[in-house]
């Protein structure tokens, strides 16, 4: 559409609910192929979570332990969707505030270091626009936990980088928007 301020270029990740997630994992890793970037224990997240990779990105799918509010197949926990500039992200935040769609979050995660914006689609299903996810060669390691700076919005993202993420907006305007 021509009133949207971004383009979408890729669904990027797909964020599941599964009953156990050690054999998930070894289904996605050992029947699938994927491999994998980055897990959260107990003590990150309840219940944990695993992060899988097919190619350099650093995760195309990531798995979260079922609960009774979300159970095993029933659902998935997120979808993602990223955007070519850090400035796409930011009018994606713009653009979500000016039709009234309440955000979940905008800023920086953990394992992956995307920044991104998240919010609902009017049956609740959990969206993402991001950008700038790690990308892991074959045969190389995933950045280590102690450098994923997660932020609690934007500007925060922006204003404090991870370690070679260029966080200069093109559109030094669009933060006053």
């Amino acid at each position: 559409m021509d009133n949207v301020p971004f383009q979408i270029c890729k669904i990027g990740h797909v964020a599941l609910y599964v009953s156990d997630i050690e054999q998930s994992t070894r289904f996605y890793r050992d029947i699938l192929g994927f491999d994998i970037s980055d897990v959260y224990h107990d003590d990150m997240m309840p219940g944990g979570a695993v992060f899988l990779r097919c190619n350099p990105d650093h995760h195309g799918i990531a798995l979260f332990r079922a609960t009774d509010a979300h159970p095993a197949g029933a659902g998935m926990h997120h979808m993602a969707f990223e955007v070519a500039t850090l400035d796409d992200v930011v009018r994606a935040r713009t653009h979500l505030r000016r039709h009234n769609v309440s955000i979940d979050f905008d800023g920086r995660r953990r394992a992956g270091v995307q920044i991104a914006v998240e919010f609902r689609d009017p049956d609740g299903h959990r969206l993402e626009i991001y950008w700038g996810i790690d990308q892991i060669p074959p045969g190389a390691r995933p950045r280590p936990a102690h450098e994923w700076k997660g932020a609690v919005s934007l500007e925060a993202a922006i204003a404090d980088p991870v370690a070679g993420q260029d966080t200069t907006l093109r559109d030094p305007g669009l933060l006053k928007t």
